[in-house]
Order: structure tokens, then C-alpha cells, then sequence
């Protein structure tokens, strides 16, 4: 059974630093695109930023550019999300995904981050 399971989420305050962990297990995913998601209440799902299976390319919403950067480790079937220069507005729950070369987005249970003024 498929799992992907985030770490790291929690309070901090603007212009403050997290780290979002994703773990999958269940099967290796070292040759897919990951990325994160996010969704704030009364707003529609987001995509922040993916990264295809070396490492070698990646992509981020214009809201984050510059503040965030994704990464992953195959060796520990993880993806990262660092994100510096929180701000309110990045309040939101995030979910890591994998994607399959198929088309099959595998989500995970999202992480909460809250970012206060």
C-alpha cells in the first residue's frame, strides 16, 4: 500500500523558515515527478513547486519563486520543500505528490503550516 506521509508543518511567524518532509512508502518512486501542493481556506488547490525524478529540473508558482525551494533524496524516497520568507498568505495545508508516468497523482494527508503577522 501506497503512503506518502508529510512532516514539518506548524506556526511560525512571517518573514520565519520550515522545512516540509515527505516520506513515501510502499513502493519507490525515484524515477517519477514529485511536487507540493496547497490549499488555503475558501481557495482552490495550488500547486507550488515540482521536481522531476534527478533533480535537475524545477518548476515553482510565481506566489513562491525565490522564497521556496523543493529537493528530494532517492536513497530515502523524500521530498523536500524549504521555504524562507514565510508570509501570511502562504497560510495553507500542503500536500506532497507523486506522479506516475502514466498520469496517477499519489497525495498525501497534507501538513498544515500557519504563518502569523
Amino acid at each position: 500500500q501506497v503512503q506518502l506521509v508529510e512532516s514539518g508543518g506548524g506556526l511560525v511567524q512571517a518573514g520565519g523558515s520550515l522545512t516540509l518532509s515527505c516520506v513515501a512508502s510502499g513502493r519507490t518512486f525515484s524515477s517519477y515527478t514529485k511536487g507540493w501542493f496547497r490549499q488555503a481556506p475558501g481557495k482552490e488547490r495550488e500547486r507550488v513547486a515540482t521536481i522531476n525524478w534527478s533533480g535537475s529540473t524545477t518548476a515553482y508558482a510565481d506566489s513562491v519563486k525565490g522564497r521556496f525551494t523543493i529537493s528530494r533524496d532517492n536513497a530515502k524516497n523524500t521530498v523536500y520543500l524549504q521555504m524562507n520568507s514565510l508570509k501570511p498568505e502562504d497560510t495553507a495545508v500542503y500536500y506532497c505528490t507523486v506522479t506516475t508516468p502514466q498520469g496517477y497523482v499519489y497525495w498525501g494527508q497534507g501538513a498544515q503550516v500557519t504563518v502569523s503577522s
